[in-house]
């Protein structure tokens, strides 16, 4: 079991009973398998790493090896209530066209990711190196992340796409912030649908 991620209770909240729900990047499928045993979902992986996908399979879940740059190619329009991008969205180039797909497939999404506005990062870089944190844990040179962002950048990226913003919570280890969760937010995670 992996430790303990307190996105996984938001996330769970805003996931109906007996719902159709695809994870993107889904790594080891823990996420899944929560969902599945908590709301007893209909859930489906995509994961394009081998050995995450090999660990998927073993913790039961339903994994499609896919490549996320190339989109969701073969998955219906509208089939899924909701597509779940939990603190991968920072790896992924295509960022727009991602967000794009993952609304073409589903009602709603579900994104988390870590703020680089995080008044930590910032200081981390005023002092001249680039962050190391729970939420940014890699070294500059092996890290994973392709995109670094913060939470005003992505509502602007929501606003410039048509995007509504059906929710956003800002955490700091765990904790809920609601005073300028840009700047004292470490991971951000949105609850995102198409614009009315």
């Amino acid at each position: 079991m992996t430790a303990y991620r307190y996105d996984y209770e938001v996330i769970t909240q805003w996931i109906e009973h007996g719902e159709k729900v695809l994870d993107l990047g889904c790594g080891d499928g823990d996420l899944l398998k929560h969902l599945i045993q908590v709301r007893q979902v209909q859930g489906y992986g995509v994961e394009n790493d081998p050995i995450k996908l090999q660990a998927s399979v073993r913790n039961g879940i339903n994994v499609i090896q896919m490549d996320l740059e190339k989109g969701l190619v073969g998955l219906e329009d509208g089939f899924f209530d909701h597509v779940i991008m939990s603190l991968s969205l920072q790896a992924i180039h295509n960022t727009q066209g991602i967000l794009r797909e993952m609304l073409r497939v589903a009602n709603e999404a579900v994104i988390s990711f870590p703020n680089f506005g995080y008044w930590r990062h910032r200081q981390s870089i005023l002092n001249g190196r680039m962050p190391v944190s729970d939420s940014l844990p890699h070294q500059w040179y092996n890290t994973p992340n392709v995109r670094f962002f913060t939470i005003a950048d992505f509502d602007a990226l929501c606003e410039m796409n048509g995007i509504a913003v059906r929710e956003r919570l800002g955490f700091d280890e765990g904790k809920l912030i609601l005073d300028e969760p840009n700047f004292l937010a470490s991971v951000a995670v949105y609850r995102l649908g198409r614009a009315d």
